[in-house]
């Protein structure tokens, strides 16, 4: 499909369309072409929108859960009316193959349709107190209240559905917010923004706002917005937190996320495929990305082969052609740090098995190393690149440690036919979430996702968030015993 500019996208400022001051161009990660453009937020604007999501949260927070459930399907509505148009748009904007946009698109209809349906389940709990004297005849009824403005902000790799993580689970439990976009793929979020706009909610419920680091530091610390839900870098998520102790902040962090295939798993071509499709499906730029790979002793020499095999057959070029599988990296720097990375690792002693070559602009080709120093970057941090580390394991008990050897836990794969192996993997592994007999990149927008350690506190999901939006405020009656 033939790239086209399109006008200048306005920012939403209290759920309004306006155009800040200076104005930026959004190109194409595959060959630099602009693709569309829109405007930095001013200092005004923005204390329009934080003084907009104040005055509007009472408001907000009393509306019915029929008139929540009701914007949050039309949005979802909007997302499947458009879907084709917005997934040109994301592989416009991040680079991301065409294939791989759809599916977003459609994950985050699904998004928002769970939204819809959350609403409709706060009803709240009700307790008996009676089972201490001190408590006879008396009941609590327990229920959420939103804790007021959400700030949200979201990275680069998915521009739409990162964005619908943040915007509908405040939207349901009556919380404004204001999204701040990666300035890298903002049209996506402000596409989004304009059906919002369609909805019947106060418009000052959201903003979406492109801002500078000064003035996102700005909205960050400022005590109106008692909610901070950052998905980015690790040091940067770290800051905020240390920033606003008083503030309820969640964090999803990322990782170097593991996949072990044991041996009595009878299915391995389907973990070659799997293993080798979601190591590079987004060019290795997702949190949950596989990265690490470990593969027990009797099935490693098979496995490593077909793996490097199915690595080398996946079609790579231009992302909006239906069949490649691999496309470009977010821009050139990115695709710098990652070969230099590798060839690091080498440099250490790695072995390259695929890959490893120099890129062309952001494109790197899908890269396996093996025999790579567990000091070495590409095992030890994030790599966020088409790059994956495949190593041998005597045993399933090495395998859990092997994964366990990481500062990150988000998610872990385990390719086990034993039910005993797969709850053994859920009790040892560091991770927030097991997936067994697929990869670690697996992921229902309806399921608790987050991690431990390095990879943040918090969860997303749609009734994970909300709960993180919200607080419990109990009622106690007297004399209904």
């Amino acid at each position: 499909m033939p790239l086209r500019q399109r006008p200048v996208a306005p920012i939403w400022v209290g759920g309004r369309p306006q155009h800040g001051e200076d104005e930026f161009t959004v190109t194409h990660p595959w060959n630099g072409s602009p693709v569309g453009a829109t405007s930095w937020a001013t200092p005004g604007q923005v204390e329009t929108a934080v003084r907009a999501a104040v005055a509007v949260a009472p408001d907000l927070a009393a509306t019915s859960a029929l008139e929540r459930s009701a914007a949050l399907e039309y949005v979802r509505r909007r997302i499947e009316e458009e879907s084709e148009t917005l997934a040109e748009l994301i592989t416009a904007e991040s680079g991301k193959p065409i294939m791989w946009s759809r599916v977003e698109v459609s994950r985050a209809a699904s998004t928002f349709r769970w939204a819809a349906e959350e609403v409709r389940r706060l009803s709240g709990t009700t307790q008996r107190l009676d089972t201490d004297p001190a408590g006879a005849g008396r009941m609590a009824f327990t229920r959420r209240i939103a804790r007021g403005p959400v700030l949200g902000i979201t990275p680069f790799n998915f521009p739409l559905n990162l964005v619908a993580h943040k915007v509908a689970p405040a939207l349901a439990a009556g919380c404004p917010v204001i999204v701040k976009p990666a300035p890298a793929t903002p049209l996506s979020a402000l596409q989004l923004a304009s059906f919002l706009s369609e909805t019947k909610l106060p418009h000052e419920s959201v903003s979406v706002l492109p801002a500078s680091v000064e003035l996102t530091k700005r909205m960050v610390s400022d005590p109106r917005l008692p909610v901070v839900s950052f998905t980015g870098s690790v040091p940067v998520g770290y800051d905020i937190q240390q920033a606003v102790p008083g503030k309820h902040v969640t964090l999803e962090l990322g990782g170097n996320a593991a996949a072990l295939v044991c041996a009595d798993y009878s299915r391995l071509d389907w973990a070659v495929d799997r293993i080798a499709t979601f190591g590079n499906y987004q060019a290795g730029q997702s949190c949950i990305s596989v990265q690490r790979v470990y593969a027990e002793s009797k099935i490693f020499d098979e496995f490593t082969s077909a793996l490097v095999e199915k690595v080398q057959g996946l079609k790579g070029g231009d992302p909006f052609d239906p069949a490649t599988q691999v496309g470009p990296l977010i821009n050139v720097q990115s695709a710098q740090r990652v070969h230099a990375w590798v060839e690091e690792a080498v440099a250490e002693g790695a072995e390259v098995l695929a890959g490893g070559g120099v890129p062309d602009g952001a494109d790197m080709a899908p890269t396996v190393l093996t025999r790579v120093p567990k000091k070495s970057k590409v095992v030890a941090e994030e790599i966020f690149g088409p790059v994956l580390v495949v190593e041998e394991v005597d045993d399933v008990e090495a395998g859990l440690s092997a994964i366990n050897e990481s500062k990150f836990g988000l998610q872990a794969g385990v390719f086990t036919d034993s039910l005993a192996v797969a709850m053994r993997a859920h009790r040892e592994l560091e991770v927030g979430g097991v997936v067994v007999g697929d990869v670690p990149s697996f992921r229902a927008d309806q399921m608790p996702y987050g991690g431990v350690k390095n990879s943040g506190v918090g969860r997303e999901g749609v009734h994970s968030a909300i709960e993180d939006y919200t607080y419990e405020r109990v009622l106690v009656l007297p004399d209904v015993f």
